[in-house]
């Protein structure tokens, strides 16, 4: 799986949606997510986490070191357990198994070894602190939320057909977002990476992952969602050398010149990164 990372990473990424639903609320009839304080659009960290998982889920396959803990259909008491009956932590002492099989997850499960776990609710193999999180994704400006009306030229049982006399339509809601820019924030820890083994390679698939993961989650629902900037702040340190949130506010989005009205595509923004003002030790990799 590569070398360890030994740097500390911040970075910020910046995604878009238009005419879809980024993260709907399933307390709120799958609505997108707002601030009811100002407006602006949200999207969860389990959200963003969830296309990670599926990405590197595609592209790895599922095979260790890089299959996917919490996906579809999982059983994880069952995941657990069978660390407990690997031959490697079957042979340690009573008092050790559950720290061999807190490594054995760890080494095999990308998801553990990036965002942690919890896995005590089994035979127990302890917790794991992540070295990647996130924050919320917040639009840089207050979101609409339109509701449409759709229709579908069929019914779903043939008491419905008698109830229409054979007109079998069926009327539905949808809610889009007609245009929102997110940013989020990330962070990654060198220290909790050497306790769970999160090494180079898993960096630059998580990059990759960023980078590509709309692609490749397509649906009616999100409407066409890209990521447009993936800003990325390495640190000469593993301590670090500058607080996360001075590197943050050298990233600035704001309106584009000469836009006006609602926005409704990236080129109504500008994106600028005051890189003469970065802090010594710290160097910033702008992602194609």
């Amino acid at each position: 799986m590569g070398e360890i990372i030994k740097s500390r990473y911040d970075f910020v990424f910046i995604f878009d949606v238009q005419d879809g639903n980024p993260n709907g609320d399933p307390d709120g009839g799958n609505q997108p997510r707002v601030d009811a304080e100002n407006g602006t659009g949200l999207v969860t960290d389990v959200c963003i986490k969830r296309k990670i998982r599926n990405y590197v889920q595609m592209i790895k396959g599922s095979q260790p070191p890089y299959d996917i803990f919490i996906k579809e259909k999982a059983i994880l008491n069952n995941l657990i357990d069978n660390a407990h009956d690997q031959q490697e932590v079957k042979n340690k002492d009573k008092g050790d198994k559950t720290e061999a099989a807190r490594n054995w997850m760890c080494q095999q499960y990308f998801d553990i070894r990036t965002f942690g776990a919890v896995m005590s609710t089994g035979k127990n193999a302890g917790q794991v602190r992540g070295p990647v999180q996130l924050t919320f994704a917040r639009s840089v400006e207050p979101v609409v939320i339109l509701e449409h009306s759709i229709t579908r030229m069929a019914v779903t049982t043939g008491a419905d057909a008698e109830k229409q006399s054979g007109d079998n339509r069926a009327m539905g809601r949808k809610y889009t977002v007609p245009y929102g820019l997110y940013r989020c924030h990330g962070f990654i820890s060198s220290h909790l990476a050497a306790q769970t083994g999160f090494s180079e390679d898993d960096l630059a698939l998580l990059w990759d992952a960023l980078k590509n993961m709309f692609d490749h989650d397509r649906s009616a629902a999100h409407g066409l969602m890209s990521t447009r900037k993936l800003i990325v702040f390495k640190h000469d340190s593993a301590l670090g050398n500058a607080p996360a949130h001075n590197l943050f506010d050298l990233v600035t989005v704001k309106r584009a010149e000469g836009s006006t009205g609602p926005a409704r595509c990236f080129t109504d923004y500008a994106v600028t990164v005051d890189q003469a003002h970065c802090p010594p030790g710290v160097s910033i990799l702008n992602m194609p």
